[in-house]
């Protein structure tokens, strides 16, 4: 088996998660709006999914809307804050660390005349909630940041953004990308003080084509899909029951000790990688799951392709760059040698030492081999 240590990227399904799915595609495959017994009983599965969720989340379920992914949410939470407060302004703050799922929907207003602000993060990797306070203006209509940095573990201000925006009286939205965080830190949408959160299945072992939009009781957004009225005429289409029971079934599976099991796989990773000679610890990550380091002078594209070879899966970044340069370590400053050599590592309940031992020792190899530039 080859050690797969890129889990913020994706993870495996499962097995719970995977015999969920077979049975709502083979046996519960009723429409959840068919009115006859087969579908009616397919609705009812799906409420039940739902609450299943919201147990986890700790929200009411009605707050719950299932999507297709965590872009689909981002996108649609980013355009639905801009239409909701159209009449209000055109002024939008993030930060410059956020997943592209929210800086391209937020680049394409500002090519309609929106104002953009980019919260910097500093050399840890973290924004200023002071930042934040300088940049709330009277046309403020949405603040978006993220609970959990996807390339560097770090953890975000999101609830003192919260009270900082209600300190100022503003009645900016704000959104929350909680797809790394969800399982592996605790909060809920509540104590965050959030309108809007992000979730994504197959973050935490559920399968890729499921994920969950939290909507603040009481805010009324533009529906992101017209037709026939399903998820509570905010998202019509056909429910994708099979997926929705896998994602219910994930959040069941997921155990309450995988976070503490998890981040002492990564304090053993880091405390090994340390030993290897020039190598740099870029982010410890505050989540338990995702740290990243670097081998200046050796390309990071390299490293990953030399890496797999030897049957060890990390990535140079979030897998949505496909290779290109990460806008997250380049807004940390970093030297021009550390940046060109950064991996992201990313753990799950399934990792174990051996698979941390097989990266050290693939780390070792190629480095023995090769001459840094």
């Amino acid at each position: 088996m080859p050690a797969y240590l890129d889990n913020a990227a994706t993870t495996r399904v499962c097995p719970e998660a995977a015999r969920a799915a077979l049975e709502a595609m083979t046996e519960g495959y009723g429409n959840p709006s068919a009115r006859y017994a087969a579908g009616q009983a397919a609705a009812a599965r799906v409420a039940e999914h739902r609450a299943a969720v919201a147990r986890r989340l700790g929200c009411d379920p009605a707050e719950l809307t299932f999507t297709s992914c965590g872009t689909e949410g981002d996108n649609w939470a980013v355009r639905a804050a801009a239409e909701h407060g159209r009449r209000r302004g055109r002024h939008i703050i993030t930060t410059a660390i956020e997943h592209a799922a929210v800086l391209e929907p937020v680049k394409a207003l500002a090519a309609q005349g929106y104002e953009v602000t980019y919260l910097k993060p500093d050399r840890a990797g973290r924004v200023s909630v002071d930042e934040l306070r300088a940049a709330l203006r009277e046309d403020t209509v949405l603040v978006s940041m993220m609970l959990v940095n996807n390339e560097l573990g770090t953890l975000q201000p999101v609830a003192q953004a919260a009270q900082a925006i209600r300190d100022a009286g503003s009645p900016a939205l704000l959104h929350c990308d909680a797809v790394q965080g969800f399982l592996k830190v605790p909060f809920t949408p509540a104590r965050l003080g959030v309108d809007m959160l992000t979730l994504s299945g197959h973050k935490l072992r559920a399968p890729k084509g499921i994920g969950v939009q939290y909507i603040r009781k009481g805010l009324n957004l533009k529906p992101l899909l017209l037709g026939g009225g399903q998820e509570g005429g905010l998202r019509s289409g056909t429910e994708p029951t099979a997926q929705i029971a896998a994602l219910a079934a994930a959040c069941d599976a997921w155990e309450e000790d995988y976070p503490a099991r998890i981040s002492a796989l990564k304090e053993y990773a880091l405390e090994s990688l340390s030993a290897l000679p020039g190598l740099e610890i870029v982010s410890r990550g505050d989540a338990p799951h995702i740290c990243a380091v670097s081998l200046p002078g050796y390309p990071s594209e390299m490293l990953v392709r030399a890496l797999s070879d030897l049957g060890v899966y990390v990535s140079s970044g979030s897998a949505c760059h496909k290779g290109k340069p990460s806008h997250v370590f380049a807004a940390l400053g970093l030297p021009k040698r550390t940046l060109m050599g950064v991996l992201r590592i990313s753990f799950g309940p399934d990792n174990t030492r051996e698979d941390v031992d097989a990266l050290v020792d693939g780390l070792r190899q190629i480095t023995a081999s090769r001459v840094s530039l």
